[in-house]
């Protein structure tokens, strides 16, 4: 077995893949607590990659993740500024929206299978209904609602109507959403019975899209959103919490979800990180956490404490998000990262831009492994010590070695790729969030 250190860690490397194995920095071999009482909103979902079933290799597919990061980077910064430009007058929501993973669930009575995106950056859960004037292409039939015995409309004065930004009232509650980029769903706010495997979940109230454009949104059926607001499937179930477990980038296993009284970890053994959320007023849906400082190796960075506050005109900050691919930084905090790799990395420099990533660096030839200084991020309670395989990707074919994070000239975003091989539980009852380090394949 390779030896240690306590400022670095031994990435091993696989030919024409990126090698996520490590030699352990933290134990892997710890239980993860699950609701056991048959409680009525505590279930399981299976998750799937948004490019899981494409013929792709694992650096395509970390590209397209890069790429679609980068596209949602764009669309929270813009939401974020327009919202702290708070100009008058009737206007149309911008919300995050697309996500990197499928959720599984059937819909109505009798049940219709579909796929969603999941989405921890918005609130509204929708589908794509008949009749539908504006539908891009899914695999499956398009949701019927006439077909369906538990399907009801929700009244304007229902109070997920009146939490939506906009809204019309004609002869029912009608939604409008847009995501930023003349992406945008429009329909009618109804309630129905969602089952995820053998457990149903009746009246949740959702938007029936009748008007679904722009681009991202056709992996799935629609959109999941596991925001804070009312809106979201979290928010309501009778315990507003839930877990995810996400699955190497690589691995063909599919990620884990558990909502309600399921979502849970296991404090017993004392490897939970626990951090206490923050809310932004006027981004209340996002999960913005408070990020204290960063340590690459045996340093920790002078970093401006302003570089992650969240500002009273609501920039700024940090989020956790599902959703987004890598850790953006914002750009001050990103240098100062970058400049402790470039320190502490025995490696040279790979300039070329061939990997799409700030910062890479070349790899001798025939190499197996490779040592990368250690990286903590230093939440408020939690100095979250990363496993090497969470912030550095490899591709020996191509021969460089590159740190899975990238700038941001505005919010910070705690990307998927750090959050591998972790249980993360949203709590939104305690207001927190907690990081336990879990064998994601085997839950």
């Amino acid at each position: 077995m390779a030896s240690m250190y306590s400022t670095c860690c031994v990435l091993f490397l696989a030919l024409a893949i990126v090698a996520l194995h490590v030699s352990p920095v933290l134990p892997t071999s710890r239980r993860v607590l699950v609701g056991r009482n048959e409680l009525e909103q505590g279930f399981r979902v299976v998750l799937k990659h948004a490019d899981s079933s494409k013929n792709l290799t694992k650096w395509e597919r970390i590209q397209r993740g890069i790429m679609r990061g980068q596209h949602r980077l764009k669309r929270l910064n813009a939401m974020v500024l327009a919202a702290a430009a708070g100009s008058g007058g009737v206007k149309t929501p911008v919300i995050a929206g697309n996500g990197e993973f499928l959720m599984y669930f059937s819909i109505g009575t009798p049940p219709k299978s579909y796929s969603a995106i999941m989405d921890t950056g918005s609130d509204l859960i929708w589908i794509q209904c008949q009749p539908c004037s504006q539908c891009y292409h899914q695999s499956t039939p398009i949701f019927d609602p006439k077909k369906s015995s538990t399907y009801a409309k929700l009244s304007c004065k229902s109070h997920l109507c009146k939490a939506l930004q906009q809204s019309t009232c004609d002869h029912g509650c009608k939604y409008t959403y847009s995501y930023g980029d003349y992406s945008m769903t429009q329909g009618k706010m109804a309630t129905e019975t969602l089952t995820f495997g053998k457990v149903s979940v009746p009246k949740i109230g959702f938007g029936c899209g009748e008007d679904n454009e722009g681009e991202g949104f056709s992996q799935g059926a629609g959109l999941v959103g596991l925001g804070r607001g009312e809106l979201s499937l979290v928010s309501q179930l009778k315990e507003p919490k839930f877990s995810y477990c996400l699955t190497l980038f690589d691995d063909t296993k599919k990620s884990t979800l558990l909502m309600g009284s399921m979502a849970g970890v296991n404090h017993a053994n004392g490897a939970v990180k626990t951090t206490p959320l923050i809310r932004n007023p006027l981004q209340p849906s996002l999960y913005y956490l408070s990020l204290n400082g960063i340590s690459v190796g045996r340093t920790r960075l002078r970093i401006k404490k302003s570089s992650f506050a969240l500002r009273k005109d609501g920039t700024g900050g940090l989020i956790i998000d599902s959703g987004t691919t890598i850790t953006y930084l914002e750009e001050s905090a990103f240098h100062a990262v970058k400049k402790g790799f470039i320190k502490n990395m025995k490696l040279p420099l790979n300039t070329s831009g061939a990997a799409g990533l700030d910062l890479c660096f070349t790899l001798p030839s025939e190499t197996t492994q490779v040592k990368v200084p250690k990286l903590i991020f230093h939440f408020k309670g939690a100095d979250l010590d990363l496993p090497a395989e969470n912030y550095m990707i490899a591709d020996p074919e191509s021969g460089f070695v590159c740190l899975a994070m990238g700038s941001s000239n505005d919010i910070s975003i705690f990307g998927n790729v750090q959050q591998q091989n972790m249980m993360v539980l949203h709590d939104l009852k305690k207001q927190t969030v907690s990081f336990i380090q879990t064998q994601c394949h085997k839950l």
